[in-house]
């Protein structure tokens, strides 16, 4: 089976950089794949993507040897098991609030008898090689989503839960738990700074992959030197958006609206 190479840069102790995908196109999908990320994640949440339009995003992500990754919109075992049998290499899995969910998630991810994935993995073949349902299990990243207030009150059930790989953070949603305003790239004054840092530390102390959303490559190499092992900066979409308006900006010399504060 093709090796995981994201589990290999954790191992060796390498920063993985993420790309973010929101735009169902596997187009603009093969354009963001060729750019030097690590790995690059279809956002099936609040992107505006679905199960066709994935699929052909992974098949186009394929044309490099960036790892494909896939947030999937719900923690909901029928999806996270056709993303994975569309040839995805990891799930990051949002609002995971306590130990019986992340089981959940994590099960859906593995064949049994340590878990209840479905056998069909039509694309996963092809992709992964033909001993795929022998290796899958190790080399299919799950990572959970630390982003409700239930989850910082019970994080240490959720990051012991046996065969998690690590978390990911989502700024804008754990801002939202801690009563301050979402977004990213958050102040250190800010609680949910604070609640950041200590997620990090707990998934260390456990050798878990922790994996954070940015809004800037300053704060994500912020993030780097604080210990984190995944970054994402940006997304297609924003980079659309940010791209065309300096390039007006300067034509016009003006300011456009400022952007969202979302993903």
């Amino acid at each position: 089976m093709r090796k995981n190479k994201l589990k290999q840069m954790f191992k060796n102790g390498e920063p993985i950089i993420n790309g973010w995908l929101q735009i169902p196109s596997s187009f603009s999908s093969e354009v963001m794949a060729h750019q030097g990320w690590d790995s690059c994640t279809i956002d099936m949440q609040h992107g505006v993507v679905d199960y066709p339009n994935a699929l052909g995003m992974l098949q186009s992500i394929s044309t490099t040897d960036v790892t494909p990754l896939a947030r999937v919109n719900w923690n909901e075992p029928g999806q996270i098991m056709k993303i994975l049998d569309a040839g995805c290499y990891g799930v990051i899995c949002p609002m995971v609030s306590n130990k019986k969910e992340a089981e959940n998630f994590v099960q859906a991810c593995i064949y049994p008898p340590k878990g209840y994935r479905s056998f069909g993995p039509i694309r996963g073949l092809l992709y992964g090689g033909v001993d795929y349902a022998k290796h899958a299990d190790d080399e299919v990243l799950k990572l959970a989503m630390i982003e409700t207030k239930e989850a910082l009150e019970k994080l240490d059930e959720i990051l012991d839960t046996e065969n998690l790989d690590g978390i990911y953070i989502g700024p804008a949603d754990l801002s939202l738990a801690v009563g301050e305003e979402p977004g990213f790239d958050k102040p250190e004054n800010t609680t949910a700074y604070k609640e950041i840092l200590r997620i990090l530390e707990a998934a260390k102390k456990r050798n878990l992959l922790a994996g954070i959303h940015n809004g800037s490559a300053e704060y994500a190499k912020k993030m780097i030197s604080k210990g984190f092992n995944l970054v994402t900066v940006g997304s297609d979409q924003r980079f659309l958006s940010s791209g065309a308006k300096e390039t007006i900006e300067k034509i016009k010399g003006k300011r456009g609206k400022e952007g969202t504060k979302g993903y």
